[in-house]
């Protein structure tokens, strides 16, 4: 991705945040040369992750293919006491699609926080080989349970939201808008608990077309 558009979606987000009323902490909007200025009390947001997280997965058709995330808070090994839960803010682009993916550990609820419909497509993996069964299997949505076949596909009016166990493959998109998502969820970590099911990068590599105004949340230490 071009710097040039991860500058410009984090604009967008900002926007798109305070006019769903989602307010971010002040250290949202600090610059890289800000941020050099921190010392180690602001090491939570450093080592956890904390932060923008702006995605084409690699494949450099972001409008089509990916995500815009801010993580508000996140557990991680070292710290004591240790902080077993995570959260997330997320804008779904209309039409624009997350690979699909699951998790080996972590559970989350996925959440319409407002905007348009979000869409999510489901398997239930193989939990020897990682590979999509036909098995059917069942998910609570918004605490009832529902049965689901493979290839099935869950819509989320705002207000709505859905619990992924681990081993449950989803991608999913927005249509008739873009949607604010929520994720309320286990300890995220996304080096080594992704498994996609095509070979994809879970971070990005940046042109340097433009100056960064903000520091995504693998740059702290840059």
């Amino acid at each position: 991705m071009k710097r040039s558009e991860i500058n410009r979606q984090i604009d967008f987000a900002i926007d798109f945040f305070s006019k769903h009323s989602f307010k971010l902490p002040s250290w949202a909007y600090f610059s890289p040369d800000k941020w050099k200025t921190k010392g180690e009390e602001y090491d939570e947001i450093r080592v956890a992750q904390l932060g923008w997280d702006i995605t084409d997965f690699g494949k450099g058709k972001f409008s089509e293919e990916g995500l815009t995330l801010f993580t508000v808070r996140n557990g991680y090994p070292a710290r004591v006491p240790y902080k077993p839960y995570c959260e997330k803010i997320m804008i779904v682009g209309n039409n624009q699609v997350t690979p699909t993916h699951f998790h080996w550990k972590k559970m989350e609820d996925i959440i319409n926080r407002g905007g348009g419909d979000l869409c999510i497509q489901l398997w239930k993996a193989d939990e020897r080989t990682d590979e999509k069964t036909e098995k059917a299997f069942t998910l609570k949505i918004d605490s009832v349970l529902h049965t689901f076949h493979a290839g099935d596909t869950v819509r989320l009016k705002p207000g709505e939201s859905i619990c992924f166990e681990p081993y449950v493959y989803h991608n999913f998109w927005a249509e008739g808008g873009p949607a604010l998502v929520g994720e309320v969820s286990t300890v995220n970590d996304d080096s080594n608990d992704n498994r996609f099911y095509e070979s994809l990068g879970r971070f990005p590599q940046i042109i340097e077309d433009e100056p960064a105004r903000f520091c995504l949340c693998n740059e702290y230490g840059k």
